[in-house]
């Protein structure tokens, strides 16, 4: 019983030995590693030399200023991956979606994530108490496998052929504006008068800078802008169109309160962009009873929970 008690124990510690293993490789950074782990990276360095020492391979070689994986580092990472994604299969496979354990790591925009996200997954977790959750906010899209993300919920096509994509709102961004700034530079008319309009710039995760891209009664159509200032945070780009210093496009739910307090006013409201939400996996976790359970109740929180993304009933829309 001893024996087999230890190997039990052994079993444990090469698994987190991997797992650490792989955020390294991933990180390339011993201290980079320790801090998404929560632990020293004298301890990081001690492990990973404790799992050279069993594999009798170098997995990594060190410098004062970078840590770069070896080839044989290379290729027992492949196989770590495999053996950590196997076992977390098996793991998935008797998880009962009524008692979905385990950690969730999850990216995000800033806005949508603040605003809705977080507080949808206080919910969940207060729902699922097994449940871990790591959220980080970011203004560009995750790497789902490279950076070890269960789920990317983000805004726009998924055009990445080796992801799924699970709908979460169907939503579309619209055309606004201060009405100091209509009345002190008139209301355009058509799509290609913006061109002569100041427009401002949000470099959102999925849209090309300098470029919008709607659809409107003649079908698609297409019109560069510029304008005085430009950011990659919705709600200071929200907030300069509600001071009047230019017209904005931005997401339905994003206008949604400044279009009702007559903040923001409707410009070309025969215009949108299609512009749903999507929850994004890789194909290997799509199938997990975890990232199940996270998607089907981010779908129920985010279109009809008291968090959710106003798309319809908005003035002027």
């Amino acid at each position: 019983m001893k024996t087999q008690s230890a190997l039990v124990a052994n079993n444990d510690q090469f698994l987190r030995d991997l797992q650490l293993f792989c955020i390294v490789a991933r990180r390339s950074s011993f201290i980079a590693a320790a801090t998404e782990t929560g632990i020293s990276p004298a301890h990081v360095s001690k492990r990973i030399a404790m799992l050279e020492t069993s594999l009798g391979v170098r997995l990594f070689t060190r410098t004062t200023r970078r840590v770069s994986i070896t080839s044989d580092g290379e290729a027992a990472f492949q196989w770590a991956q495999k053996i950590l994604d196997d076992v977390q299969g098996m793991a998935d496979a008797f998880a009962g979606l009524d008692d979905p354990r385990g950690l969730l790591r999850i990216g995000t925009s800033l806005r949508l994530g603040r605003e809705h996200v977080s507080p949808a997954l206080t919910l969940l977790r207060r729902r699922h108490p097994a449940l871990e959750i790591w959220l980080e906010l970011l203004d560009r899209r995750v790497d789902l496998v490279g950076e070890n993300f269960d789920i990317d919920i983000r805004v726009g096509e998924v055009l990445e052929p080796h992801l799924i994509a699970h709908k979460i709102v169907d939503s579309f961004r619209v055309l606004a504006a201060a009405p100091a700034y209509l009345e002190r530079r008139g209301t355009p008319k058509t799509l290609a008068e913006l061109a002569h309009h100041d427009c401002l710039l949000f470099r959102g995760r999925d849209q090309r800078f300098g470029v919008w891209r709607l659809e409107g009664p003649n079908g698609e159509e297409s019109v560069k802008v510029t304008g005085p200032i430009a950011s990659n945070h919705s709600d200071i780009v929200r907030q300069w169109a509600e001071e009047g210093f230019g017209i904005v496009m931005c997401s339905i739910w994003d206008a949604a309160g400044s279009l009702q307090t007559g903040r923001l006013v409707p410009v070309l409201p025969a215009y949108r962009q299609r512009a749903d939400v999507w929850a994004v996996t890789s194909a290997r976790s799509s199938h997990s009873a975890k990232i199940r359970v996270c998607i089907d109740f981010l779908r129920q929180q985010l279109t009809s929970g008291p968090y959710a993304l106003v798309t319809s009933g908005v003035a002027g829309f």
